[in-house]
């Protein structure tokens, strides 16, 4: 592949000296909205099914795709690529193709740091698009990913991201350990410079708060739902105070204003998130199952996908201990008392014979329910077994209405059904009269009969 130096096609970039910032047409990326790349699929509806995977991916037919995948590939069906040097996990990662995604990290024969004639990756394709569930995805299951592939003139995924404005992507690509420090070979210039230049100035608030917590701060050991400053600003409330304190506290809030602003740095929002989104909160611990507790994202720290970490590891020694992460080396410590890792996807199920639909063993067995593909009848994961049981106590009765008493409240009467109430008792009134009319005229024929 040509590089920045010996393709006299890709020219120097804008100077060092130009003071005009690069517009959306230089920022924006060839998959992008804007995208170059020429149409050359047709338009129709597919009659027949695909025959190959790169028709499979290409047609969103993840159905077709399993049962090719069945069948088995060789290593050129799995890396057959189209004009633009594009392979079939290329082409549904550029279409936002989730479900093709999710199914061919099981091909091992598909190469991940391919380079199209561009010289985009897959990672690089869903980063600078913004895929951000695709970008997690590649960077959490799929084996051997390289977060510092280059294009020609030396841009990395992140860099991409950051063009492109992805915040998303950008943290995500952060937290995951791509270097920071990373500079194009053209320019010699690094992600906050292009963030500058191409005036993304939001993304550059994300890196630089992102930079001051570098480390994810997760409550592992500990669980406390309590704000911890809470008790002091309770004590300085019901303290007693003076009257020219009361006095100050009363002009204090009749003559601020009032004005919208971000939540406060360690302040209860920061705190409520903090515990709804930790290890052991009970939302966190039913809803999914972290391989490694006790070691949270950290800026410039290489994270392992979980087939890296199944080479190292068994499923069931994933299972039993908390594995740590290392920029060189991955270490496991025993668990605390009360883990999230003791959660497991196939717990609902005890019986190996009705675990039809769930994903069983090595890698699948770590995937997210979100993504993982189950019977969408039971989408659990197993088949629940339903016993039905007559119910000892009898049925309760219905209580009588009682009569309206003092200190309940009634519930309210509304003006059309009181109306209707009026204009029945007025008829019932108008037929009693009517029926005491008509009973003396009776009465006279009678005694005149006699």
């Amino acid at each position: 592949m040509a590089t920045a130096n010996d393709d006299p096609d890709l020219g120097a970039g804008p100077s060092e000296d130009s003071d005009v910032l690069l517009d959306d047409s230089d920022s924006e990326s060839l998959l992008s909205d804007d995208s170059v790349y020429p149409v050359y699929e047709s338009p129709t509806k597919f009659t027949s099914p695909a025959k190959t995977l790169y028709e499979a991916c290409g047609r969103n037919d993840p159905e077709t795709l399993s049962s090719i995948m069945e069948r088995g590939v060789c290593k050129e069906e799995a890396m057959e690529l189209d004009i633009n040097g594009r392979n079939g996990l290329m082409v549904a990662v550029t279409k936002g193709f989730v479900d093709i995604v999710t199914l061919l990290h099981k091909c091992l024969l598909i190469d991940i740091n391919h380079q199209d004639n561009d010289g985009n990756t897959a990672l690089m394709i869903a980063a600078q698009a913004g895929f951000v569930t695709i970008l997690n995805y590649i960077l959490n299951y799929y084996h051997g990913v390289d977060t510092e592939v280059r294009d020609p003139r030396g841009f990395t995924a992140l860099i991409k991201a950051g063009l492109q404005g992805r915040e998303e992507c950008v943290s995500a690509l952060l937290m995951h350990g791509a270097d920071i420090h990373a500079v194009d070979l053209v320019q010699g210039r690094g992600l906050k410079d292009w963030v500058l230049r191409t005036g993304r100035f939001e993304t550059l608030s994300r890196i630089r708060r992102l930079q001051s917590r570098s480390v994810a701060k997760q409550f592992c050991e500990s669980y406390e739902p309590e704000w911890p400053e809470l008790k002091q600003l309770v004590e300085k409330a019901s303290a007693p105070k003076s009257a020219s304190q009361k006095l100050r506290q009363r002009l204090k809030e009749s003559l601020t204003f009032r004005f919208p602003h971000d939540p406060q740095d360690n302040g209860v929002m920061d705190h409520v998130v903090q515990i709804t989104t930790s290890i052991h909160s009970p939302l966190v611990a039913t809803g999914c199952r972290p391989l490694c507790p006790t070691s949270p994202p950290e800026i410039g720290k290489r994270r392992f996908a979980v087939p890296e970490l199944l080479e190292k590891h068994s499923s069931k020694e994933l299972e039993e201990k908390s594995v740590s992460h290392s920029n060189g080396s991955i270490t496991s410590a025993s668990p605390t008392a009360v883990s999230a890792t003791s959660v497991s996807l196939a717990s609902c199920c005890q019986d190996p014979g009705r675990r039809e639909s769930l994903p069983s063993g090595g890698v699948r067995s770590f995937i997210p329910r979100s993504m993982a593909h189950r019977n969408s009848i039971f989408p659990s994961g197993c088949i629940p077994k339903i016993e039905v049981t007559r119910s000892g106590d009898p049925t309760p009765k219905k209580e009588k209405k009682k009569k309206s008493q003092k200190g309940y409240l009634e519930p309210p009467v509304w003006k059309y059904k009181q109306a209707k109430e009026e204009k029945k008792k007025e008829k019932k009134k108008q037929a009693a009269q009517k029926d005491q009319e008509k009973k003396p005229k009776g009465s006279k024929k009678s005694s005149s009969k006699t």
